[in-house]
């Protein structure tokens, strides 16, 4: 019975391509013997713990005792995290503001199939190198997921030929394969010649769009990656016939391949806690808000008329937010090229604006204050991702306001579960002006929505390319939507909006400063958005 347990126990290692010393083996069978584990049950259990053996960020091909002992301790505490149910959560010690440059870089490993956490201490110039493995990440990111989805293959692009039915190739496949039909997965980009292509891997190919009547929901900029359906040609091209977004994977999916992986740098956590930490956040913490401004211009005096309002009405009614988020600009000029005395008025406004929060210490004992710059506020950098706001400007909010936080654009909030992305940028114009395809006469509803697909379906906050949208290489990793985030706040100055696609509720909360003073109130409760207005002229 023993020698069946054993050939069991190699078969399930060996399906995850590792192999078993006498002392692992061993121990392995220590453990099904003291659990009493029946004879039924042990590939299961087997297979539980070689799964989270898997898992490990140190795993070895041939099984380490020591990483195998901590697989069980671990696989024995999953049921203690109901020790503290009893006790109630604290929001303060699980708010973490996680700025772009502290995030731990995890590229994609082609030979293992799964992230491997980058060793090379990261560096704002980038290398050539650098520059290439940031864009195979977002392909090969995008790639794995979609061979993963099960309603891939067949295709399910919209296709005037429905008969041919195809599975995903490599342009290098295409040569000598004249008049068949492929579909694609690559990067939109325009080669020295000024003609659209797609690009992988392997290599690139012409695209002619004449025979594409409309493409499928979203926007296609270059940079943008892609599924493309057409016919080869004799001469080279690829006549497309369909064109559609990669499928987005949620984040439940994502997590639960990944979850082990520390993508934050703040500790990962398992699906059963994300589950507990979710369920817990609703029943004890509903009264728990955040607020999101953007664009808010220190320069103007009506910013801290509505800021006023906004305070009092809180003080009110009793109603203290959690974090309050301001996003830039916090001018409403670049000063970039400015003089010294425009400089100078720059750093009154933000010393102007720490007296004004001090002088609400309701506000200041329990509100966390997070600051994100705008395109032309300034940082030491102008390149994505940004930096923080340059500390010579905000000595007096530091002093002045305990929990404040100065961060980069794009940041992150992780809160419980939760995994919430600030973006300030305005990815609609930039996006719409670069653009090669989009569905005819698209506006209004189904804009934002085409651009929020895209975001989303790209895993990336900026899918263009690096002369349209420059981005420090060694950091792209932080500008990556991958796993899909709970909220991500596209704080633009077009006009505001909300919804959620694929489980990710995105949002824009507007501009702060205009006819009224709009923003946006966010319940992590609900991991829902709700619109603020204050109308100059009303008191509450």
């Amino acid at each position: 019975m023993a020698d069946v347990r054993q050939r069991i126990i190699i078969k399930v290692f060996r399906k995850y391509s590792h192999s078993l010393g006498p002392e692992a083996l061993q121990f392995l069978e220590d453990v099904l013997d003291r659990h009493d584990i029946a004879d039924e049950e042990v590939e299961l259990s087997i297979e539980t713990i070689a799964r989270e053996y898997n898992k490990q960020d140190d795993a070895t091909m041939k099984v380490s005792l020591v990483i195998l002992h901590r697989v069980y301790e671990a696989l024995q505490d999953q049921g203690s995290g109901d020790v503290a149910e009893n006790e109630l959560l604290d929001p303060e010690s699980h708010l973490h503001v996680v700025d772009a440059f502290e995030m731990p870089a995890w590229n994609w490993s082609h030979e293992r199939g799964t992230f491997e956490r980058c060793s090379i201490p990261p560096t704002i110039s980038g290398t050539a190198e650098s520059r290439i493995i940031s864009v195979r990440n977002r392909l090969h990111v995008i790639k794995q997921s979609i061979l993963r989805n099960e309603h891939f293959s067949p295709s399910t692009l919209p296709s005037r030929d429905r008969e041919h039915l195809v599975t995903l190739k490599s342009t290098k496949q295409l040569l000598g394969r004249a008049g068949q039909r492929f579909l694609l997965l690559g990067m939109l980009a325009h080669n020295m010649e000024g003609k659209l292509c797609l690009e992988d891997a392997d290599g690139c190919v012409v695209l002619d769009l004449a025979r594409l009547e409309d493409p499928g929901e979203g926007l296609y900029a270059e940079g943008c990656i892609a599924l493309v359906e057409g016919e080869y040609t004799e001469e080279g091209t690829l006549e497309v016939v369909a064109m559609g977004q990669p499928p987005c994977e949620d984040r439940e999916t994502a997590r639960s391949i990944y979850g082990h992986i520390d993508f934050l740098g703040k500790g990962s956590t398992t699906l059963l806690e994300d589950s507990n930490f979710a369920r817990r956040t609703r029943e004890e913490l509903s009264d728990v808000y955040f607020f999101v401004l953007s664009d808010v211009w220190l320069d103007n005096p009506k910013t801290f008329i509505g800021l006023q309002k906004m305070f009092d009405n809180c003080i009110e009614n009793n109603f203290i937010p959690k974090v309050i988020i301001m996003c830039g600009n916090f001018t409403s000029r670049s000063i970039t090229q400015g003089s010294g005395q425009d400089i100078q008025r720059y750093q009154e406004n933000f010393d102007s604006l720490a007296e004004f929060i001090a002088s609400y210490p309701q506000i200041t004992r329990t509100t966390h204050f997070v600051f994100v710059p705008g395109p032309l506020d300034l940082t030491s950098n102008v390149t994505l991702p940004r930096r923080p706001i340059l500390s010579s400007f905000t000595s007096q909010l530091r002093t002045k306001v305990p929990k404040v936080h100065f961060t980069s654009n794009p940041c992150r909030l992780k809160f419980f579960a939760q995994e919430i992305v600030i973006f300030r940028e305005d990815t609609m114009a930039r996006m719409l002006r670069n653009t090669v395809e989009v569905k005819p006469n698209v506006t209004g509803e189904d804009l934002r929505r085409y651009l929020v697909q895209t975001i989303l379906d790209q895993s990336h906050l900026t899918p263009l390319t690096l002369h349209i949208q420059p981005t420090l290489s060694d950091y792209d990793h932080a500008l990556r939507l991958y796993p899909l985030p709970t909220t991500v706040v596209l704080a633009d100055k077009y006009e505001k909006y909300k919804l959620t696609y694929s489980g990710c509720h995105v949002f824009n909360p507007g501009s702060f400063l205009g006819s009224s003073f709009v923003f946006s109130t966010y319940c992590p409760a609900e991991a829902s958005s709700e619109e603020g207005v204050i109308d100059m002229d009303v008191e509450n």
